[in-house]
């Protein structure tokens, strides 16, 4: 069944594209003209008027909840649950409803940083550099605790690495994860947010 629920009592608009858009003709109506407002309250409009909304699947648990991104000028400037959705209807918990401010907050650490064993700072570094580093640490801790056999039999596993994937992954990146880790490095602790 078709969730009722309408933005401010109005079903906002599909653009060609498939893109929403907020219905602004309703405060261009006879009606509303000929009230006595001041410019500035005529001036002031919603944040996510003239946005493009662009549907999204919320980033934390693994229930896939459907929302609204609103992008303007390039910029996200508003995120709200999409009442289309057959998980949530437009709903979102605490945590789904605050992505906004997870996605714009000035705190938000967007470079590498790097705190080396035993100091009491951290450092930054390039993207380039962590890759490597990643991809050697990994190396090293996988020739060094590659099992092949126990007690007789092959087993072929590194007992001393996990895998934790995220509930937004798909089934694509799941399977290439898999044969990563399980196929190609031996990893048996593969476990993905979607089940804890």
């Amino acid at each position: 069944m078709k969730n009722p629920f309408k933005r401010n009592g109005h079903a906002p608009t599909r653009r060609a594209d498939g893109a929403h858009t907020a219905d602004a003709g309703r405060l261009h109506s006879p009606a509303v003209q000929s009230q006595p407002f001041s410019p500035d309250t005529l001036s002031k409009a919603p944040r996510i008027r003239g946005a493009v909304a662009v549907e999204s699947v919320c980033p934390y648990c693994a229930v896939g909840c459907g929302q609204l991104v609103y992008v303007k000028g390039g910029k996200i400037v508003d995120i709200e649950g999409n009442y289309e959705s057959p998980i949530n209807e437009g709903t979102l918990c605490p945590k789904g409803a605050n992505t906004f401010q997870l996605t714009v907050n000035p705190h938000r650490i967007t470079k590498v940083l790097y705190r080396a064993p035993y100091s009491d700072h951290w450092e930054e570094r390039p993207l380039d550099w962590a890759m490597g580093r990643i991809a050697e640490r990994v190396r090293e801790t996988r020739d060094r605790d590659f099992v092949e056999q126990k007690d007789g039999k092959a087993i072929n596993n590194v007992p001393t690495i996990m895998s934790l994937g995220g509930a937004t992954m798909d089934n694509e990146e799941n399977y290439l994860i898999k044969k990563l880790f399980n196929g190609g490095l031996g990893v048996v602790a593969i476990e993905n947010q979607a089940r804890i």
